[in-house]
């Protein structure tokens, strides 16, 4: 089904960079020519940093300033109206704002992992070409899995919520994904160390150092009491 623009003749609504698609819940605030006040539930169909398109009822003029509220974060925004889309038959199908000033963080998390999975399918593919150092790939493979897994971990924590059951189960887990994400790091380090490619005067190393203290002392009395 065909759309056109209500947008007055010679101009565009200038769209910067893919939108994607993601639900969120706004609170649309406009006045009239006059100053009296309106507002109106939306939902924000296709989002990027510098608009998206809301579902609404009323149709604003094209240039018109409307004040956003996200319904998820309490997060705000003052928004232009950029065009007004209607289908063959009139109908309307949309209202495209844009962000001022532009802002990802407005539209929340879901647009974040939206746009994130996006973009780590291109890296997909790019990745597929070869070329790349063996060290990066595997820093970047463990950033990635360490991602999936607090992911798996927050999911689990949603679900036991809507089904009554204790989330707090869910706290080992994340703890020991952790422990399992530090003993990664321990044992880059020390092949980086046995590479000579960590010193006495790399950035962090004092920090490390005290750090590890500290982490091999507690540890360490936690088997001393089990063997007590």
């Amino acid at each position: 089904m065909s759309e056109r623009s209500s947008e007055p003749p010679g101009r565009t609504e200038k769209r910067r960079g893919a939108r994607f698609r993601v639900v969120v819940p706004v609170e649309v605030r406009w006045q009239d020519a006059g100053g009296k006040s309106f507002k109106e539930k939306a939902e924000a169909k296709e989002v990027n940093a510098s608009g998206g398109l809301l579902e609404m009822q009323t149709r604003l003029q094209v240039g018109a300033r409307v004040g956003l509220t996200n319904l998820l974060t309490s997060e705000t925004s003052e928004a232009r109206v950029a065009a007004v889309r209607r289908n063959r038959e009139g109908a309307l199908l949309g209202v495209a704002v844009e962000l001022l000033p532009p802002s990802e963080a407005f539209w929340g998390v879901n647009f974040q992992l939206r746009k994130t999975s996006a973009q780590l399918a291109q890296i997909g593919e790019v990745i597929k070409t070869g070329g790349i150092e063996p060290r990066i790939l595997r820093e970047f493979r463990d950033a990635v899995d360490y991602v999936r897994k607090t992911a798996w971990a927050v999911q689990e924590w949603q679900e036991r919520q809507l089904k009554q059951h204790d989330p707090q189960t869910v706290i080992p887990l994340i703890t020991a994904e952790r422990i399992r994400r530090v003993t990664q790091l321990i044992q880059a380090i020390l092949a980086d160390l046995a590479a000579r490619e960590v010193s006495r005067d790399t950035a962090g190393t004092a920090e490390l150092f005290r750090a590890a203290e500290s982490l091999h002392q507690r540890i360490g009395e936690l088997f001393a009491e089990h063997q007590a």
